[in-house]
């Protein structure tokens, strides 16, 4: 499980909760059903009104990428792999490994491997994986952009619910206590469309964009990798070029390793 994102949404509820008490005002005023109809179902509505129906799909897919945690290859492991391959490509040529190719676990790596295999020209193997790059780019923007619009429309949502409920509130102005309990259940409305936009929506998003970049960065580290082997680059160069996509403390504990190693 990714525990940030839960963390980060306790610590939300908490700041509001324990902000309200503070404030004098009982948490028990936000479960409000009106409110919480419109907002939630209201910003279920524009979301769906907004996106197609095979991209709305993919919703409780993205909520599960949200809390679980990202299963990417360690770009250290990786860097050696690619060490051991470029070796092992040096010695006995690409043909040797077509064995190597079927260990490995991940698709997108394993395909392009297998192409280096075939004998396809660098330029072709890049234009193909880098094809299946964008389009992943492309299909990650989409799922981030579906919470990126859910966090525009909920505080406007908010506002549409607290002139719901003023237009309620006016018919009591005859009774000054009914007249102050329907003012302050209106705003509640507003505070839920703030809070889903920018402690939930908006967040939500920036964490799928974080990790798809993350994941970009991974399968560009691979294709630089395949293609150092079919230029037939030395293990320690592709170690160099490819430890540039660590952070530089990462960087030098790994090439300092590789040297003590080598010595």
């Amino acid at each position: 499980m990714d525990k940030t994102s839960l963390i980060g949404v306790i610590l939300g509820l908490i700041a509001v909760g324990v902000g309200m008490v503070f404030k004098g005002v009982s948490p028990v005023a936000l479960l409000n059903p009106a409110a919480i109809l419109i907002i939630l179902l209201g910003t279920v509505a524009a979301v769906t009104i907004a996106f197609p129906t095979h991209e709305i799909k993919k919703v409780p897919k993205l909520f599960g990428i949200l809390f679980k945690e990202q299963k990417l290859q360690d770009p250290k492991q990786t860097i050696q792999f690619f060490s051991q391959v470029a070796d092992l490509a040096r010695k006995e040529g690409l043909l040797a490994l077509e064995a190597k190719t079927q260990e490995v676990d991940d698709p997108f790596l394993r395909d392009g491997l297998s192409l280096a295999v075939d004998g396809q020209s660098a330029d072709y193997i890049r234009d193909v994986l880098h094809e299946e790059i964008d389009a992943m780019e492309e299909r990650h923007s989409a799922g981030a952009l579906i919470f990126t619009q859910a966090g525009t429309y909920a505080p406007t949502l908010g506002v549409l619910g607290a002139v719901i409920g003023l237009i309620a509130a006016l018919s009591h102005m005859d009774n000054t206590d009914e007249l102050g309990y329907a003012i302050s259940a209106a705003f509640v409305a507003t505070l839920l469309g703030i809070f889903t936009g920018y402690v939930l929506w908006h967040p939500f998003a920036n964490k799928l964009k974080r990790k798809s970049k993350r994941e970009v960065q991974m399968k560009m580290m691979m294709v630089e990798g395949i293609l150092s082997i079919i230029e037939g680059e030395s293990p320690r160069v592709i170690e160099q070029k490819l430890a540039s996509y660590l952070p530089a403390s990462e960087r030098i504990l790994l090439l300092k390793g590789e040297e003590d190693e080598a010595a």
